[in-house]
């Protein structure tokens, strides 16, 4: 557990760095995150060394949320002014959101299904391989029942 801790330590100071040397266009933490998941992707950290960290993070999580809470409190007054301009740019940046995931999604699905297609098809000549057919269900009860086993 003190592996994990020491990784995602290190990853989030490692990306606040990086932040402070870019002049902060994108926050550290942001940075972090990024870093640590081309060291998962790459193998360089295991998930196994910050798996239970990471479960504990997630399972606390509602617990990070306190403090915006507290800054949206703080600056009521601020969003009264402007509560416009933040309502249409949830609901903007939501169906952004929306059209985004669903494309991306139908994309993966499209490209799924071609790989799949492709895999099916001979090389050569086009023709499909002949794909096994699943075998009927064998019912075990037997179909002579009379009435007083009913």
């Amino acid at each position: 557990m003190l592996t994990g801790i020491f990784i995602i330590l290190l990853f989030f100071a490692l990306g606040e760095a990086l932040a402070w040397l870019t002049g902060g266009f994108i926050p550290g933490s942001v940075l972090g995150m990024i870093l640590l998941f081309a060291a998962l992707c790459m193998k360089i950290v295991k998930p196994e060394q910050v798996k239970p960290v990471a479960r504990f993070l997630c399972d606390n999580m509602a617990l990070f949320f306190v403090p915006a809470g507290v800054g949206i409190i703080n600056a009521l007054d601020i969003l009264s002014r402007y509560w416009q301009a933040v309502l249409v740019s949830c609901a903007v940046s939501t169906v952004l959101v929306i059209i985004v995931v669903a494309g991306l999604q139908q994309w993966q699905e499209n490209r799924k299904e071609a790989k799949t297609t492709a895999s099916t098809t001979d090389a050569g000549t086009g023709n499909k391989e002949a794909i096994p057919e699943r075998p009927e269900t064998v019912s075990c009860r037997a179909e002579n029942n009379t009435a007083s086993d009913l």
